[in-house]
């Protein structure tokens, strides 16, 4: 790749992030890991002016245990996600999500919030995080702000962040419900063709990966499940309000027929 000419710039913390989007504007794209941004600039999807390195930053790689939710830092890479002995107790399927992200090179660059902030609709983190009910922190020139997840992904590759905002910190619920995470692809390190993540507790969340142009529920499956519909019956509608994808991997077609074979058998799972 022979990138376009840009400035770089390093940051040490999110109140230096936050002044450096303030100053760049729209020119300026955070960088983490870099695995989301990378591959829009080598394909000329992304040509910022300024990189703000944020790799570096203290203090938002840490994971822990803040109550009634798991706090995890931004930075937190997807490697130490998922060997975290919190997540593994409190919020299994986060952990087990993050073990399935790309090869272990991708797992040790990688982070959760550089997941959420990209909002792929075929990456595996934002749909656990929307299946457990989480929520995005974004810190920006005013101060702190809360996003649930539900409202965070609203558009294709586009979020709730603002210009000037950056993610610090990821809230996931404890949770001691059944879960499952189901993944289609054709070789173990692609982006899902289709995939869903489910936790069944006294509100059933389902949601899905590449049926839509950003990470989203099920929520008809959902509300089946919450009327008392069997989980063949709640997976039938798998589909409803969904836009999946024509790509060479699949016509939409293709995508809703495995996200029905997929919600339903993690339904199964996730009740067993």
């Amino acid at each position: 790749m022979i990138p376009a000419a840009l400035k770089y710039v390093e940051v040490d913390s999110a109140a230096a992030a936050v002044a450096a989007l303030s100053e760049y504007g729209d020119d300026a794209k955070l960088m983490a890991g870099g695995h989301s941004l990378i591959p829009l600039m080598r394909f000329r999807l992304a040509a910022p002016a300024v990189i703000v390195d944020i790799s570096r930053m203290g203090g938002l790689s840490d994971i822990r245990d803040a109550g009634e939710h798991i706090s995890v830092g931004a930075l937190a890479r997807h490697h130490v996600v998922e060997n975290s002995e919190l997540l593994q107790a409190q919020a299994p399927l986060l952990a087990h999500v993050a073990s399935k992200v790309g090869d272990p090179s991708v797992r040790h660059r990688g982070t959760l919030g550089g997941s959420m902030a990209h909002g792929d609709p075929a990456s595996d983190l934002p749909a656990a995080v929307l299946a457990l009910g989480g929520s995005v922190v974004l810190q920006g020139p005013d101060g702190e702000r809360v996003v649930a997840a539900d409202d965070f992904f609203t558009g294709f590759l586009e979020t709730a962040t603002a210009e000037t905002e950056i993610i610090t910190e990821i809230r996931i619920p404890k949770s001691s419900a059944g879960w499952s995470f189901q993944k289609f692809n054709r070789r173990a390190q692609d982006w899902a063709i289709v995939g869903v993540a489910a936790v069944l507790g006294d509100d059933p969340r389902v949601s899905l990966i590449n049926m839509g142009p950003s990470p989203m529920r099920a929520s008809a499956v959902e509300a089946a499940l919450a009327g008392g519909a069997s989980m063949a019956e709640a997976a039938s509608l798998a589909t409803d309000g969904t836009a999946a994808p024509t790509d060479l991997n699949g016509d939409a077609d293709y995508r809703g027929h495995l996200a029905r074979v997929f919600v339903e058998r993690a339904l199964v799972e996730a009740a067993g």
